[in-house]
């Protein structure tokens, strides 16, 4: 039996709910670089993220390419899709990170819909906030070019309030998985780095960035509108 005694992104939920998820929730663990949950488990089951990071995408084995539509940290949860249209969802998943999530039964997630106001008000935000982080995305490769989906992509995950610190969720980030999440490859994101490296607006030290003008950035991106 879990010993949870909160669970983010879950404010405000009872102390019966708590304890149900103490009882049926189960902690799963996945190792850096291994692949994490899959559609079939998303059938059955909903997941949150404790720790580490998951890597959802779509891959094309003709090309080699793949695209990642989310990157998931701690509070995120997957799949919103399943839970709501009970479907087959096909995307593949990766631990970026020594990752752990809890696993709960989807049939207990949609009856807490049904009746628990205060998991609506996380759950519900959370829909509509990948929602709009799917559009974005479609905007962005239709849209710009490399460069610019790049510095949007950095200035979405940095915190402006400590603009020297790492970005988030794309902390020592691979540069081929910051390619995979703007639709380009690796040897073209190095590119655009070691540009804004020159210009003075990054500091890129082996797979750590820091921002260092973000005046400079938010300049340069709103240029290429």
């Amino acid at each position: 039996m879990l010993h949870l005694t909160k669970l983010d992104p879950f404010d405000g939920i009872s102390e019966a709910l708590i304890e149900e998820i103490n009882r049926i929730g189960v902690i799963r663990k996945y190792v850096k670089n291994a692949p994490a949950m899959n559609s079939d488990d998303t059938l059955k089951y909903f997941y949150i993220i404790l720790t580490g990071r998951i890597k959802v995408y779509q891959y094309n084995p003709r090309n080699n390419r793949e695209q990642t539509l989310y990157l998931l940290g701690h509070a995120d949860m997957f799949d919103v899709l399943t839970v709501l249209d009970g479907s087959y969802h096909e995307v593949m998943t990766t631990a970026l990170d020594d990752a752990e999530v809890l696993e709960l039964p989807i049939k207990k997630v949609r009856e807490w819909i049904d009746s628990n106001p205060a998991f609506n008000r996380a759950f519900f935000p959370y829909m509509a906030k990948q929602m709009r982080q799917i559009e974005d995305l479609a905007t962005d490769l239709s849209l710009y070019d490399t460069s610019t989906r790049l510095m949007k992509l950095i200035l979405k995950n940095m915190d402006i309030k400590k603009p020297l610190s790492s970005l988030g969720l794309l902390h020592k980030l691979p540069h081929e998985e910051l390619a995979s999440m703007i639709g380009t490859v690796r040897h073209v994101v190095n590119r655009h780095l070691q540009q804004l490296k020159k210009e003075g607006i990054l500091n890129v030290e082996r797979k750590r960035l820091a921002v260092n003008d973000v005046n400079k950035l938010l300049r340069k991106v709103e240029n290429e509108y």
